[in-house]
Parts: structure tokens; sequence; C-alpha cells
């Protein structure tokens, strides 16, 4: 089982990011947070690297879902969305695959959760 699922696509990476974040709005998740990993890593490293952020991207509901059924999930939450620069114009987007990152949390009650999150995430990157 892959850990991600992902699609390279043609477009402008600020675009693509815009794209992305209204692909999730629809399945429900709101962007919590954003990581520009290219300006941390000249900020802290001062190294030059690719376009390159990491979207916290969360459903409310189903992340309170998760929280009622193993109180410590919060540390696999929200769930990751990259979207990376691999040359000019190409991009890929990938998403975190929840079913593969929850087989570490012995809880049957996660499983139809993580599932249907991951199924959203699916249709999430079909679409763009």
């Amino acid at each position: 089982m892959e850990y991600y699922f992902n699609k390279t696509i043609t477009g402008e990476f600020e675009e693509v990011i815009k794209k992305v974040t209204d692909e999730l709005e629809k399945k429900g998740f709101g962007v919590l947070t954003e990581i520009n990993v290219t300006e941390t890593l000249k900020k802290k490293l001062d190294v030059d690297f690719k376009k390159y952020r990491i979207l916290g991207a969360c459903n409310a509901p189903y992340a309170h879902q998760a929280l009622k059924a193993e109180d410590k999930i919060g540390t696999m939450l929200p769930c990751n969305v990259i979207v990376q620069e691999i040359e000019k114009e190409k991009i890929e987007v990938a998403a975190v695959n929840p079913t593969a990152s929850m087989q570490a949390v012995k809880n049957k009650d996660l499983e139809q959760i993580a599932t249907e999150i991951g199924d959203k995430l699916k249709q999430v990157i079909a679409k763009i």
C-alpha cells in the first residue's frame, strides 16, 4: 500500500496551490497550516530548493470523530498535501494516504474514518 496519492499536472505553481485548496474545500477540508519549505530552507540553511509547499488539510467533523476514537491521533493530524515543482510548470500534488499512516494505530474505530478521508483525498487529487 502506497503512503500517498499523487498526480502530476501542468500549470503555474501558485495557481495549482489555489486549485488544490479549492478542491480540498469542496470535499470539506480547510487548510490549517501552510509550510513554505522553499522559504524555510533558504532562511534556515541558505539553501536554494525547488518550489515546495506543505498544506495541512483538516476535515473538522472527521478529525473530531478520530480524536474521540483515539486521543493521541492528533500526532498524525492534519492530513498533509504537498505541492512541488518538478520542473517549470510541471507540478506534482501528493496527499497522505490515511489508511496507510494509521496502520500503526491499533484501533478498529479509526479504520472507517481513515478509509473515508482517503477516498475524499483521492477525489481531490483526481480533480486537479
